[in-house]
């Protein structure tokens, strides 16, 4: 069904002469993904399949061109009204964009960018499946391909106590101790700990920030990020410039989580924002640790839940590294990859937003999917169909596959009474 008049007339207005002025480096691969990670925030999995089904030149093209959507245009997992409000959405940035400026930038801090399928790409990425960043943006000597191969993130607290940053440093030497990476988010507390004890080590740190490269944050962080930058690595999927935005450091957590081999968080309240990258690292099926704390201390509390959730608990770096090795040297997908075979970028995105034991409604998955709630029922009825999704009364879950990671025939066929 085509939208009401005034939306697309509206979308026609914000591009009147786009298609006349593409510039040159448009129908640049590179350049093209480099303006891509510019146009869409991370979250935007409709920008994802709308460009992994063009490729980045010619999604430019779609998106410089005022012809209206039709339904005819629309690749599997799309829909008219999704990708006329994304056309809306990206071009509104479109002023704004010029790659080759933002490229500059980078190699003028000594840094590079490094896209899917160069040798620098890590691994780990594979597991956000479809959700994975148009580039990203590092400054820092290492290699991130090998850097993040064996490593571990060490979040937590920012208000964090002594005894949580003291833990944090000595887990990040350990680790460096044993040729392995601390990762973490640069932020206040047990973050900055972590990079300081990799740093004092000697150790390989990888910073992952939530705007770019370019910029300190939080500043008083300035002298640490300069010093990671200088020994490991400073990584973003923004470009430069990119402010620090509430909506991008749950983005910036679930690459810290894709990238690790296992996430360890140290100390956390419990409401802490580290939290997030533990339940990002468990529904990427990756290990997850957790540091006990005094019974007494609200430092403390985030981990504790954590650990009547099923992390492990960890006291040192030797138990942090039994987690990073539990990890196979070839990445884990989420599911096994033939129960992904067949399906859409935004089919997967569902499937990875189902929980496998306890039920979520459809709005939350729609939620943690990063899709308009709308579109998300249809999605798993298809996913039922195919015995990979069951519905219960609580809500919808995974449904059990056969060994080989194969849908289940019982749970084929749609949704169970």
């Amino acid at each position: 069904m085509s939208a009401p008049t005034g939306r697309a007339a509206g979308w026609q207005d914000a591009l009147p002469e786009l298609g006349r002025r593409l510039p040159r480096w448009a129908g640049d691969e590179r350049l093209a993904m480099l303006a891509w990670s510019r146009l869409a925030e991370p979250e935007d999995l409709v920008a994802k399949c709308f460009v992994a089904g063009r490729g980045g030149p010619q999604a430019l093209e779609r998106l410089a061109s005022p012809a209206p959507v039709s339904a005819a245009e629309c690749l599997p997992g799309e829909t008219p009204d999704a990708l006329r409000a994304g056309l809306a959405r990206w071009a509104s940035r479109w002023e704004e964009t010029d790659p080759e400026r933002d490229l500059a930038r980078v190699l003028a801090l000594g840094g590079r960018v490094v896209l899917d399928g160069d040798p620098e790409w890590p691994e780990g990425l594979v597991h956000l499946n479809g959700g994975e960043p148009f580039a990203l943006w590092v400054r820092g000597p290492l290699d991130l391909a090998a850097a993040c191969g064996r490593s571990a993130a060490v979040v937590g607290a920012r208000a964090a106590t002594a005894y949580g940053e003291r833990i944090a440093a000595s887990i990040a030497v350990g680790l460096g101790d044993a040729g392995a990476t601390t990762v973490s988010g640069a932020a206040l507390g047990i973050d900055g700990a972590a990079h300081r004890g990799a740093l004092a080590a000697g150790a390989p740190t990888v910073a992952v920030l939530a705007c770019g490269v370019d910029r300190a944050y939080p500043s008083s962080h300035q002298r640490l990020l300069r010093a990671v930058a200088e020994e490991g690595l400073v990584v973003s999927e923004v470009p430069p410039g990119s402010s620090p935005m509430r909506r991008r450091f749950l983005q910036r957590n679930r690459l810290i989580a894709a990238v690790s081999r296992a996430t360890v968080v140290v100390e956390a309240g419990w409401r802490s924002g580290s939290l997030s990258t533990a339940g990002l690292a468990m529904d990427l099926c990756l290990p997850v640790g957790a540091v006990p704390g005094p019974v007494t201390s609200p430092s403390s509390e985030g981990c504790h839940r954590l650990l009547r959730s099923g992390a492990v608990c960890v006291t040192d770096a030797a138990e942090v590294l039994q987690l990073v090795d539990e990890v196979a040297p070839e990445p884990v997908r989420t599911v096994p990859a033939r129960a992904h075979d067949g399906l859409d970028p935004v089919q997967v995105a569902v499937l990875d937003a189902l929980p496998k034991v306890s039920a979520r409604s459809a709005e939350r998955i729609a939620v943690t999917a990063g899709l308009a709630a709308q579109d998300v029922p249809t999605v798993l009825r298809e996913l039922s169909r195919r015995g990979l999704a069951a519905r219960t009364s609580e809500g919808w879950r995974r449904a059990p596959l056969e060994p080989g990671g194969r849908a289940h025939p019982e749970w084929a066929g749609g949704p169970r009474p």
